[in-house]
């Protein structure tokens, strides 16, 4: 790392640290002392919770609170950012927000994240525009009807893009990736990971994947980082009607941790007029052709 880099990441600390400090004084501000079962004691200069106090409900010692919330650099570790949390009251975004401003590179667990039912209707609107909702794993959330005549073999299977690009035949591969394609959809995976560190989904999800494909595997074990591209041209690999060139825009959705939706634009009248020949088809229409690919080159692996 470089010098300027050096003070650059300083200056980056030293910023989360001081939004740190604010945060916990205010969150503690606005608890009273008979919210939380303690009696209000001699008249109070500031409303609130006493740093003391915050630590003594929290079973942490009262220095090491005093330090935490002065923004002072030190590791803390989640046990003690969840006992504070707790004490705080803090609601899901905050305690997340607590994670972000202590610099600690996972996110507080806080069970399944409930995807908005207007979200399958933004899909289905889109109409003939294949579009899909992906999670931090590219699982397939959600999508419209013509992702699923776009992508048969994703649907009909495990509905995981990135276990169709590692492990399906490139001939009948509906994403059919590029090697770029292939690193970037694992180094935003690593990143996505790196907020899940020792999740046992996640290290199940990866260690089959590796053993499945070694060369994701070894991409894997590259440790790059990074985020989706917001707009980018892929050919999407159809056996119905031949390969079409779309442009794939990335929207993000705040609601919900590192998912995003894909939409996927023709990028020529020929591939609208593909687009369109396909989706004129009944749903077995769409999918003879790969049933039958399958069935003559690759019934023996499945």
């Amino acid at each position: 790392m470089t010098p300027d880099a050096v003070d650059i990441r300083r200056a980056e600390r030293k910023a989360l640290r001081d939004e740190l400090s604010a945060f916990l004084k205010s969150r503690r501000g606005r608890i009273s002392p008979d919210e939380v079962g303690l009696p209000p004691g001699p008249r109070r200069r500031t409303p609130g919770l006493r740093r003391e106090e915050v630590a003594q409900l929290s079973g942490i010692g009262i220095t090491w609170y005093t330090w935490l919330e002065q923004g002072r650099s030190i590791n803390v570790s989640t046990q003690v950012l969840d006992a504070v949390a707790r004490t705080l009251r803090l609601d899901a975004a905050e305690h997340a927000h607590l994670y972000r401003l202590a610099d600690v590179p996972t996110v507080p667990a806080s069970g399944c994240e409930q995807i908005p039912e207007e979200l399958q209707t933004i899909l289905d609107h889109l109409g003939a525009l294949p579009a899909c909702l992906l999670g931090p794993r590219y699982d397939v959330l959600r999508y419209n009807d013509a992702y699923q005549a776009l992508c048969p073999g994703c649907i009909s299977s495990g509905r995981n893009t990135l276990w169709e690009v590692f492990t399906t035949p490139g001939c009948c591969n509906a994403f059919a990736p590029q090697q770029d394609d292939k690193g970037r959809m694992v180094a935003y995976l690593r990143g996505a990971y790196g907020k899940n560190v020792g999740d046992p989904t996640w290290l199940d999800f990866i260690g089959r994947l590796s053993t499945a494909s070694p060369e994701f595997a070894a991409l894997w074990e590259r440790n790059d980082v990074a985020v989706p591209i917001m707009r980018k041209v892929r050919i999407l690999r159809s056996l119905a009607v031949g390969d079409i060139e779309m442009y794939i825009t990335s929207l993000t959705v705040p609601t919900l941790t590192n998912s995003w939706i894909q939409i996927f634009t023709p990028a020529a009248d020929a591939d609208r007029r593909k687009l369109e020949e396909l989706l004129a088809m009944s749903h077995d229409e769409q999918l003879a052709p790969l049933l039958a690919h399958q069935a003559k080159y690759h019934a023996a692996s499945a």
